[in-house]
């Protein structure tokens, strides 16, 4: 019994587990990237009015990003004019709504006709973030690489839970650049 409700959370933990989705050019030649720089205008609070889409969570989204390539990756940051890679980003906030119902009782009367169900439904609106980190060849001004995660935004956090929360997430959509070869 114990090692069926272990298999059980390890299965509902994987299924809200949102993994990062990759797309990239496979005639791209990545070990030529060294060296990258940010869009001119890229900025995540230009087209959104939502409150968790600020100046704050961009400076951290920057920040992230620029450690995952220049750490992680050894790639440099440089002036725009001789960067190998260009990157940009784009945030949005989507509102969604979770319904639940289940059948909590089933009642007979005996004096007049009838049976019945009684249902209880429960509705909840929650907010889903998308990140979107594209990476541009200068050279040819086009896009070789983009990744993107999505996730249920969680409210109230303290700006070192928020700061993780964009660290890990970048980290997460960066994991597959350069994109690993394919056997």
């Amino acid at each position: 019994m114990k090692n069926i409700l272990i298999v059980a959370a390890l299965t509902l933990l994987t299924a809200c587990t949102q993994t990062p989705d990759w797309d990239y050019d496979k005639s791209a030649n990545f070990s030529n990237f060294k060296t990258f720089a940010w869009v001119e205008n890229a900025s995540l609070t230009k087209d959104t009015t939502n409150y968790q889409i600020n100046g704050l969570m961009e400076k951290r989204v920057r920040t992230a990003v620029n450690k995952e390539l220049s750490q992680t990756l050894g790639m440099s940051l440089v002036d725009p004019a001789q960067a190998d890679v260009l990157v940009n980003y784009h945030a949005s906030v989507d509102k969604e709504l979770e319904v639940d119902s289940f059948n909590v009782g089933y009642g007979a009367r005996w004096g007049y006709w009838g049976t019945g169900f009684q249902r209880d439904i429960s509705a909840r609106e929650y907010e889903v973030g998308t990140l979107v980190i594209d990476i541009i060849d200068r050279e040819s001004n086009q896009l070789v690489w983009r990744g993107a995660k999505e996730g249920r935004l969680k409210k109230k956090q303290s700006p070192e839970q928020r700061e993780a929360s964009i660290k890990e997430t970048v980290a997460n959509i960066l994991s597959n650049f350069p994109p690993q070869k394919q056997l």
